[in-house]
């Protein structure tokens, strides 16, 4: 059997720009709302944290997610492969962040309350 040698090389700078604008973007957002810091997302929380650190967390999420789509190819790959690798890193990124804000607040609050010293 003789193989086909003949396919053309794509070339994907095309998709490359795309991806380095998009990720660009999400990261000057964050830069931006990192050095001026609006008052009302430093003023605002939601569950014992600061609406800029949510929006932070999101944007840090969804750029690993782009990440993962874009350099992993898994626009390529089937539905299950897909859902597996995704799903499963997304739910342990969620857990972890709820266990560290909850954790987190937790320990603030006995420090806080000086029940335990700040001297470990």
């Amino acid at each position: 059997m003789a193989h086909d040698t003949t396919h053309a090389h794509e070339s994907n700078s095309k998709r490359i720009w795309t991806v380095f604008i998009i990720l660009s973007i999400i990261t000057l957002v964050e830069v931006i709302l990192g050095i001026i810091k609006p008052d009302f997302l430093m003023h605002t929380y939601f569950v014992s944290l600061k609406l800029i650190n949510w929006i932070f967390i999101v944007l840090t999420i969804w750029k690993a997610y782009y990440i993962t789509w874009a350099f992993m190819h898994m626009e390529g790959e089937t539905k299950g492969l897909r859902r597996s690798v995704v799903w499963t890193a997304g739910f342990l990124i969620v857990y972890l962040v709820f266990i560290l804000l909850t954790e987190g607040d937790y320990v603030h609050e006995v420090m806080q309350r000086g029940q335990v010293a700040w001297d470990f």
